[in-house]
């Protein structure tokens, strides 16, 4: 890290006096710019979401089917289509996550 510095450093022993307020300014840019970096959180990319049939989703969930169609309106991750109940993968996850931590 310190030899991409060397140059900044180098500028600011030899630059005349009035190029230094240029110098500062552009040094104030580069620490601005980390300073941002460095707070900005952090975003992971999602994969994208796939629906889960309920034959798939039952075994994950560790309930039964029959219970699911019963309270599928109780579970934010489940969609209807038609007649038949359709599971976010990623909500599903996100579920077992949650019931894990309690």
């Amino acid at each position: 890290m310190r030899s991409e510095l060397e140059s900044a450093l180098s500028a600011a022993r030899t630059l005349p006096a009035e190029d230094l307020p240029g110098l500062i300014g552009a040094l104030e840019e580069i620490k601005a710019t980390a300073l941002v970096r460095l707070t900005a959180p952090v975003i992971q990319p999602q994969a994208p979401d796939s629906l889960l049939s309920i034959d798939e989703a039952a075994p994950v969930l560790g309930m039964s089917k029959s219970y699911l169609y019963r309270h599928a309106d109780k579970f934010s991750f489940v969609r209807r289509e038609g007649r038949a109940l359709r599971f976010s993968a990623r909500g599903v996850q996100e579920y077992l996550s949650g019931r894990r931590r309690r």
